[in-house]
């Protein structure tokens, strides 16, 4: 019985350190942490309410996805990307992410497409009520999802992976402009062209899209905005 005990107790460890490390990757996106700052364990904890242990895992986590590296005795230090590694990120999801919307607009069924509509209007609705972080985990959910339905699951990996260590600079800035809400609808626009089979239409509109979040990410740089989200380990 002891060892089942201990079992549960690793497992509950490592689940929230999960959560920890999705909310601080909901964190770094959103900007409420900060390209070139040190975050200590302890401090974050403090905001997360719980103890620096299972952050500092977290955090060592991201610091294998290249997000933060350690810094000795004070924490980690959030990394910068380069206009470069922007750009380089922007055309490798291009690369996979247009022609492989094109495969799943000639092969996925209605059904298939049709339950990403409740995540696609889940974007749209947080970027309605300006929810930031909803508005990311629905993202990420439709464009894995969708990705998905080609039936490469190494592939949505791939992306997955792209998509964390790009973050998706200037979302507060856009929201605060208004224009968060046509980003959101692009994702309705291209269900409906996959759902009409029109897989050169369903091209374009990807590529789009993506060219719309590289020139975010620009603007981001310029104009940098203060976070007004605190950390919240339910939002994950």
């Amino acid at each position: 019985m002891g060892d089942l005990r201990h079992r549960s107790l690793i497992t509950v460890q490592e689940r929230l350190r999960d959560k920890v490390a999705h909310a601080l990757r909901a964190a770094l996106i959103s900007g409420e942490l900060r390209p070139g700052t040190v975050y200590s364990a302890p401090a974050l904890a403090a905001d997360f309410g719980i103890s620096a242990t299972p952050v500092r895992e977290a955090m060592l986590d991201l610091a294998r996805e290249g997000l933060v590296e350690p810094v000795r005795n004070k924490g980690f230090l959030i990394t910068e990307v380069s206009e470069r590694d922007l750009d380089q990120f922007a055309e490798i999801r291009a690369l996979i992410e247009v022609p492989t919307v094109g495969r799943v607009a000639r092969s996925a069924t209605r059904e298939q497409l049709e339950e990403l509509r409740p995540v696609a209007e889940e974007i749209v609705a947080a970027a309605r009520t300006h929810d930031l972080i909803g508005y990311l985990e629905a993202d990420r959910r439709f464009h894995l999802g969708l990705l998905g339905l080609c039936g490469n699951d190494r592939l949505a990996e791939a992306v997955g992976d792209l998509r964390k260590r790009s973050r998706l600079y200037g979302l507060t800035r856009l929201d605060e402009r208004g224009g968060l809400l046509p980003s959101a609808e692009e994702h309705l626009e291209l269900l409906e062209l996959a759902l009409a089979g029109d897989a050169e239409g369903a091209e374009a509109c990807m590529a789009r899209h993506i060219g719309h979040v590289r020139s975010l990410w620009a603007r981001a740089r310029d104009e940098p905005v203060e976070p007004r989200h605190k950390f919240r380990l339910g939002t994950v």
